[in-house]
């Protein structure tokens, strides 16, 4: 008697989960570049990003970058979650920190919503 052969993976992917971190990963890289690369402009145009606000900018910069190193840890999608809220948060600072809040909130949705179609 011989045995069945396994079942295919239902995504086709060799690897799933580091598709899926992948993807996290670059989305939570490509926040970090974007917000790092707003500060100038916004001071420019707007005027009236204080210190703390940069100070804000760059620190949730930072966080998005070193989530982005640690998507092998299971706690890293619950935190890049918080890091989206985080960011919504700092429209109160300025208010196209909120369009990237919104902007970069709808990637990473799209982004768990992709994980959890792949890895179930």
């Amino acid at each position: 008697m011989t045995t069945p052969p396994p079942e295919p993976k239902p995504s086709g992917l060799r690897n799933p989960a580091a598709a899926v971190r992948g993807l996290g990963a670059g989305t939570l890289a490509l926040e970090a570049i974007v917000l790092l690369l707003a500060i100038q402009p916004i001071r420019i145009f707007a005027g009236n990003l204080s210190g703390w606000g940069v100070g804000a900018v760059v620190a949730l910069a930072v966080l998005a970058a070193a989530l982005a190193g640690s998507m092998r840890r299971p706690w890293a999608w619950h935190a890049g979650s918080v890091l989206q809220v985080l960011l919504l948060a700092s429209g109160l600072l300025h208010w196209s920190l909120a369009a990237l809040g919104l902007i970069f909130g709808t990637a990473w949705l799209y982004a768990t919503s992709v994980r959890r179609k792949i890895l179930g």
